[in-house]
């Protein structure tokens, strides 16, 4: 299966869209979000890094429409979000995969019933270099060269220097700094199965606790190398074109961009009681055009407005 092949099935085809699905800007046929009485109270949220500063520009946004709300958020990675959801800590879950068997059985043991994933937005997962580095790109296999201690996905030889990705002078005997983050985030699994096609990490690493600590260790070392959500983007790194494409939303809209993902919120949703009013209306605002241009100012990918109802009425939030 190749790279693309698997984006497509996890962004569009197992969902059934087609590539409108991620767009570049905000769609003007998105709705507008309309305010309705009888909101207010405390809202928590534990999980993903990478959805952090959404998280927290939506909370913005939604005290907009409902100033006696009270949103709490904090972003300590993926895998930290369904035990919250099921000890009851969090009213939201952001993650940046979905849940894994054993997440989505313990919330199952818990309440007898699956956890919702609202899929948010879509995030393309970038290689950063230093702004200095003059490489022009890299393929996914060379990727996994730099990164992986087992070159699971075919590359003949390992790759430490960058001279041996094509740079010549002064970075031809560069040795290769990586940086990456640490088991915990949703990122990293998802860049260990696609990029390292599921093999192992180097020792080498410099593992980080968050996506702007990726950055950061990128834009202070000349030969650095990392990788972390396009929305970290800084001016002191370049975002490293992989197989010949660049990190737009075109590109992930078509595919051609090897590295997009879903972004998604989990919330407990009885099939009884429905939803709690005010995580209803969060979602209902994030999934508007109010919603989604802060997804679009925070650098990430937004839904179209097909997307967007069609999770609307699959997630019983019209």
């Amino acid at each position: 299966m190749t790279f693309k092949t698997t984006l497509a099935l996890g962004v569009a085809v197992a969902l059934g869209f087609s590539a409108q699905t991620a767009v570049a800007d905000v769609d003007p046929n998105l709705p507008n979000y309309e305010r309705v009485s009888g909101i207010s109270g405390n809202l928590s949220s534990v999980g993903s890094d990478t959805l952090n500063n959404l998280m927290t520009l939506w909370a913005e946004e939604f005290a907009n429409f409902y100033p006696n709300v009270n949103i709490q958020i904090q972003g300590a990675g993926t895998s930290t979000a369904p035990p919250a959801l099921i000890e009851g800590t969090s009213n939201f879950g952001p993650m940046s995969r979905p849940m894994r068997d054993s997440e989505q059985r313990a919330f199952e043991d818990r309440f007898g019933y699956a956890p919702t994933l609202v899929p948010v937005a879509i995030d393309m997962i970038a290689v950063y270099v230093n702004q200095d580095n003059p490489i022009e790109g890299l393929t996914m296999e060379q990727v996994d060269a730099i990164f992986s201690a087992t070159r699971a996905c075919g590359h003949p030889t390992d790759i430490s220097t960058w001279g041996q990705v094509g740079l010549t002078g002064g970075w031809a005997n560069r040795d290769i700094t990586i940086y990456g983050r640490n088991a915990v985030s949703g990122t990293y699994g998802f860049f260990r199965e696609i990029v390292l096609c599921g093999g192992d990490f180097k020792d080498a690493v410099n593992e980080q606790p968050g996506s702007s600590a990726v950055v950061r260790g990128v834009e202070q070392t000349l030969g650095g190398v990392g990788y972390s959500g396009i929305g970290y983007r800084t001016s002191g790194v370049r975002v490293v074109p992989l197989n010949g494409f660049e990190a737009t939303g075109a590109n992930a809209a078509t595919g051609d961009y090897p590295l997009a993902r879903f972004l998604y919120i989990a919330a407990n949703q009885s099939p009884v009681d429905g939803w709690n009013p005010l995580e209803r209306e969060f979602f209902r605002m994030v999934l508007s055009a109010g919603g989604q241009g802060v997804v679009n100012r925070d650098g990430y990918v937004t839904l179209d407005a097909s997307a967007a109802q069609r999770f609307r009425t699959q997630f019983n939030l019209d």
